[in-house]
């Protein structure tokens, strides 16, 4: 989720991040918030508002809040906030949102290493994207950002290239995602509802995660 402002012929997306639980840290925290903003400003895209075109621009802070509340995140009224609890343990062992177009989740601190591109696919379902219907991508090239775990690609973008697709390791890496030009114009931003320069993007979901227990299913 987050703000949309046009200004001096860009158009600017503002999120925060905010992160809690007992694997997140500052230094997890900031590892989320650079790659959202530098994989989601690679494209350097440019859209049409009514006849105007703008560059597109995203903006990303964040910050590590252990001792936040169930109640500040149901009071939050601040379109910018995103909250992501982060635990080494996680129920379905995938990192989670609670919607397409959302302002909280659930991280698997196994997924958000350096270069994993888990952080920025999941930043995307928040601002509103679906995975794409169609997952056999072999001989399309590079994979976008909202292709999930288990598409079928060239063998250089598998987790092993010699593993036949579809087969255990022939599938997708996400480390070998991009965002795309494709991706910032399916967020539809010329369908936004503007007061003067400023949308919104997403909605608020406002869920306030408990730990998961391997010992206690959901």
């Amino acid at each position: 989720m987050g703000t949309v402002e046009k200004e001096q012929q860009q158009c600017i997306i503002r999120s925060h991040i905010i992160t809690y639980g007992n694997a997140a840290d500052p230094a997890v925290t900031d590892l989320i918030r650079d790659e959202i903003e530098t994989m989601w400003n690679e494209p350097s895209a440019l859209i049409r508002i009514g006849n105007e075109p703008l560059l597109v621009r995203f903006h990303i802070t964040a910050t590590y809040q252990p001792a936040i509340h169930e109640v500040d995140i149901l009071q939050n009224t601040d379109p910018r906030n995103n909250y992501f609890r982060i635990e080494e343990f996680v129920h379905g062992e995938i990192s989670f949102v609670d919607g397409i177009g959302c302002n909280t989740g659930y991280f698997k601190l196994e997924n958000l290493y350096k270069g994993s591109t888990t952080a920025a696919h999941e930043y995307g379902h928040t601002i509103g994207l679906e995975h794409p219907r169609k997952l056999d991508l072999r001989g399309k090239g590079t994979p976008g950002i909202m292709y999930p775990r288990g598409t079928l690609v060239d063998p250089i973008y598998q987790y092993e290239p010699s593993r036949p697709a579809g087969s255990k390791g022939g599938t997708l890496h996400p480390m070998y995602r991009k965002v795309t030009d494709t991706d910032i114009r399916n967020l539809n931003m010329h369908r936004l509802r503007f007061t003067g320069n400023n949308a919104i993007l997403g909605e608020f979901t406002s869920i306030w995660h408990p730990g998961h227990s391997p010992n206690i299913p959901i």
